[in-house]
């Protein structure tokens, strides 16, 4: 600190004179510089880092889930497929260029934080929402999807075709859900006359609107998209949404290179180079046509 204060006030004394002030400035100036680059050199080790341990190790491990379609489920042969998964082949893809060299840790919602904290896996790729609450515990990626609930509703044969139909019905609207503390809450956020029946789970909730014994499914987004690529032309989709939150993958804290690492797969994989991957993900388990992104001036940015 003394040697700071000393050359700032030896640039002053020759600024004063107009002796030998660029000298000085310059001087301080590059020793401001070598000092930043030595702290962030004592800062980040990357040789410690997450990203070099998987290096070394020759595969990516990644907590997620097989209960959840589109998300992460099997699939008729017992292979783990979904939105996930696909994020998580990504990695490996970017890591090893070879998608398959990833080890999937199956878990419950509960165990996701856990295991991080413990280094049971690399990452949690496991749709899962940001929270801040979750913030504190965990450093969450970029967001690849942005979830929210919705109305499911038959294309033929029922009595509502659109979320503004069923706002309108008011109390003479039945809305199926899965059963949940909350649930009515969540409905009444958007549709407050409306009456709610509740199923102890999804794939009942969707028999009793197939048997028209209530007239939409409240469901996420996501579920409602994956219904309607499953059964094309025998549901519609309300039209609408609310309650959004956001999904991210999430990375135990204190290492930001092994963070910035896989934002930068991600970030690509939406905007760059990975698109194509991306994209055909989407479409698949969502129904969604992504829109190319623009050449030119990056528009994240403007």
């Amino acid at each position: 600190m003394r040697s700071k204060d000393k050359s700032a006030e030896g640039v002053g004394r020759r600024s004063l004179f107009g002796l030998g002030a660029a000298v000085g400035v310059a001087g301080a100036a590059g020793s401001a510089l070598f000092g930043a680059r030595a702290a962030q050199a004592q800062l980040v080790d990357t040789s410690k880092s997450k990203l070099q341990q998987v290096l070394d190790r020759g595969h990516l491990i990644v907590g997620t889930g097989s209960t959840n379609p589109p998300w992460h489920f099997e699939d008729d042969t017992g292979k783990l497929v979904g939105m996930d998964i696909d994020m998580s082949r990504l990695l490996a893809k970017n890591l090893f260029d070879d998608p398959e060299k990833v080890e999937f840790v199956l878990q419950g919602s509960d165990a996701r934080i856990p295991s991080l904290i413990t280094d049971r896996v690399d990452i949690v790729v496991q749709w899962m929402t940001i929270t801040p609450g979750r913030a504190q515990q965990v450093e969450f990626t970029v967001p690849y999807y942005r979830e929210g609930v919705g109305l499911l509703m038959m294309a033929d044969g029922g009595r509502f075709k659109k979320f503004d139909e069923v706002k309108a019905a008011g109390s003479d609207a039945t809305i199926g859900a899965m059963q949940n503390v909350f649930i009515e809450d969540w409905v009444h956020q958007a549709l407050p006359e409306a009456r709610v029946d509740q199923f102890e789970s999804p794939d009942a909730t969707v028999q009793a609107l197939n048997a028209g014994r209530v007239d939409a499914y409240l469901g996420d987004q996501s579920a409602i998209r994956w219904l309607m690529q499953q059964a094309p032309g025998r549901y519609v989709d309300g039209g609408y949404g609310w309650m959004p939150n956001s999904y991210a993958s999430a990375v135990k804290p204190g290492d930001p290179v092994w963070l910035n690492w896989v934002n930068t797969v991600y970030r690509e994989a939406m905007l760059g180079v990975d698109f194509p991957t991306f994209s055909a993900s989407y479409k698949k388990w969502f129904g969604i046509d992504l829109a190319t992104p623009k050449v030119g001036f990056p528009t994240e940015f403007s």
